[in-house]
């Protein structure tokens, strides 16, 4: 069934039902349809191309001209002759490389517990320079005047599809600063959909002005990986008109939660000390390097590293809370083991859709931070094909008749839903057992009795696989509880949370509940790519030269762990994450927090464990070791969204 309040069928579509229902058009080019599905009827390497920089509606650079923004076409030939085509665009700040900023130091010391760690400075050097040993080469973007790197151009241009590049304000050929995700990188995006559709002036490289009047129907898709796919997600807020869909793949719907959470201060998986102004300076490529310095130390001062508190700079960068503007469709994609933009990103944007109303689509896949390109190609360029002819050029073909919800399972088979949580999720309560010895019980209990059992925070030493696999690594350092050997699967969908009473002696705010699977069993971990014979062709062993470019799957590792998903708060902002509230030393309070989304299947004769800690040694500040957490496991609760599974818990 359609949605009820589909878009206008767009322009080309009057084109290609005249070149069906008038032979005597037929002279003009036109879109080659078969099956209601545009065929590969374009000559790739006789392609247009031309660049334009276009006029955005900010100055952030504050030189009292409007930002420009440099967007790189290829479309096809034919476009010169009278036909019109809807336009894939993938925005970045990346397509120029980047640069590699320092890291803030993330250890405190006794003397500046509590304030802004070591690390890059506004007054700093580093910043982007021709003479800069720093600057890296970045995947994507143009590999020489008259292509475009990536798969998007090579399937979609010979279909009937132009294909854009935009660089990002303060990137590449593009003006402006960059401002990790504020109000001017989104109006730098939704320029280029204002010039694709005649509202927005834009020019050649000689200062010529250019339009898109000629070839453009004004439709566009918008798509991307992480920052890549991030820009969409903002510009779709904005309600720009033309702006058709997105397919945001590992992207952000909220800054906050990709460098903060529940009041802490929380680094992205695989990047412990960067914050937003490291991300602006790692990006800040245009050619006048010093103009956006005062703007990066704006960023510096208001992001705030001395606490988490959700302010006025992260509600400007939270697209989630401007997720009824959005009138494109959305399609995410998402990996379940990605940790750089957490799974929460992809599904709490899910869910806000739905309560908008916007039409949705959603891939979750086991993999890091990853485009499901090579995961599933053959299914994923059905399924985007389909998405991308029934928005650009109302082609109807089926595909929002589908379920919604692909998911690939942890066997790597896949399986599709109505929605996600799959069907029949519902809250299962599990309690904390006192332990008698190293290991405590997770089961479905009544309130117990109040026990209190303690631990000494070393988290700053410690990994977090450690403390999971040896809470005695050096005294007790952590909690674990963990159930009865499961006498058949249990698939937890959704978001799991846990609520305790607890107490902390010392100068660490942070409490961290880590969900782990314990079992032996074969699973994957760590990224690789697979060549187009399936076999890995990156990762451990495996040469640089191989050729390789999209890390996807995962090597098959034997271990008796996982750590499933984690979530973490700090004890300050027990009561909101926009203020603090004291903690007196000693005394019991309540805690309540989410982990991170997941999907995930605990094997029968496995057992589901939950682990506490303070300091979280890869994502968290790390103060100095000895904090000591008392927790009261009469008053705890662990909530799991359980899907199937449920009689080997309750």
């Amino acid at each position: 069934m359609r949605y009820a309040f589909c878009l206008a069928l767009p322009a080309a579509v009057v084109l290609v039902s005249t070149a069906v229902a008038a032979p005597a058009a037929a002279e003009a080019p036109s879109l080659v349809i078969e099956d209601d599905t545009t065929q590969p009827a374009f000559s790739y390497a006789d392609a247009i191309y031309h660049e334009v920089d276009i006029q955005t509606e900010a100055d952030s650079d504050g030189d009292g001209a409007a930002d420009t923004v440099r967007l790189r076409v290829m479309r096809p030939e034919e476009t010169g002759a009278g036909l019109k085509v809807a336009t894939i665009l993938e925005p970045s700040p990346y397509w120029a490389g980047v640069n590699e900023p320092e890291m803030y130091d993330v250890d405190l010391d006794d003397d500046n517990a509590g304030t802004v760690p070591g690390g890059w400075r506004p007054e700093s050097d580093g910043l982007t320079g021709d003479d800069d040993p720093g600057l890296a080469a970045a995947p994507g973007g143009p590999s020489a005047e008259g292509t475009l790197f990536g798969y998007y151009d090579n399937y979609f241009l010979p279909r009937g599809y132009a294909i854009a590049q935009l660089d990002s304000v303060g990137s590449g050929d593009s003006t402006g600063c960059p401002t990790t995700g504020g109000r001017n990188e989104t109006l730098g995006v939704k320029a280029a959909v204002d010039w694709l559709n005649g509202r927005a002036s834009g020019w050649d490289p000689d200062g010529g002005e250019v339009t898109a009047e000629e070839w453009s129907t004004g439709d566009v898709a918008m798509t991307g990986i992480s920052y890549n796919g991030t820009l969409p997600v903002a510009a779709a807020t904005t309600g720009v008109e033309g702006l058709r869909t997105i397919v945001p793949q590992g992207a952000i719907s909220s800054w906050y939660e990709y460098y903060r959470d529940n009041g802490g201060v929380v680094a992205p998986g695989g990047y412990q000390g960067e914050d937003a102004d490291v991300l602006a300076k790692g990006v800040y490529t245009r050619a006048d390097t010093d103009i956006c310095r005062s703007v990066i130390e704006g960023i510096f001062a208001e992001q705030d590293r001395e606490n988490g508190d959700y302010t006025d700079f992260w509600a400007e960068r939270d697209y989630r809370d401007d997720a009824g503007s959005i009138t494109a469709s959305v399609f995410l994609a998402h990996g379940l083991n990605d940790w750089n933009v957490k799974t929460d990103q992809a599904v709490r944007l899910w869910a806000e859709l739905a309560d908008h109303g916007v039409p949705r689509k959603l891939w979750l896949y086991q993999a890091g931070h990853a485009n499901p390109f090579p995961l599933r190609t053959d299914e994923w360029l059905r399924q985007l094909h389909s998405w991308f002819d029934y928005w650009l050029y109302g082609l109807d073909n089926g595909i929002v008749e589908e379920p919604p919800v692909d998911i690939e399972n942890a066997d790597l088979s896949w399986s599709q839903h109505s929605d996600w949580p799959v069907e029949g999720t519902a809250p299962v309560r599990l309690r904390l057992g006192a332990a008698d010895g190293a290991i405590g019980e997770l089961a479905a209990a009544r309130p117990g009795k109040s026990r209190k059992e303690s631990f000494r925070d070393a988290g700053r030493t410690l990994t977090a696989d450690t403390l999971a696999t040896d809470p005695d690594a050096a005294g007790r350092n952590a909690l674990v509880y963990r159930t009865a050997e499961l006498t058949e699967d249990v698939r937890v969908s959704g978001i799991p949370e846990i609520s305790v009473r607890a107490s902390m002696q010392g100068s660490s705010p942070y409490l961290t509940a880590l969900l782990v699977d314990y079992g032996t069993d074969t699973r994957p971990t760590g990224a690789v790519d697979y060549d187009e014979d399936d076999e890995v062709c990156y990762g451990e062993g495996v040469p640089e030269d191989t050729g390789c470019t999209f890390p996807a799957r995962h090597i098959q590792e034997t271990g008796d762990y996982k750590i499933v998903t984690r979530g973490w708060q700090d004890a300050r902002n027990r009561r909101s994450d926009a203020w603090q509230a004291p903690v007196v030393s000693g005394r019991m309070y309540r805690y309540s927090w989410q982990m991170q989304a997941q999907d995930y299947v605990f094997k029968a004769g496995h057992r589901i464990g939950i682990v506490l800690i303070s300091t979280d040694h890869d994502y968290t500040l790390r103060y100095p070791s000895g904090t000591k957490v008392t927790v009261d496991t009469g008053r705890a609760v662990v909530e799991l969204p359980v899907s199937s599974g449920r009689s080997a818990l309750t």
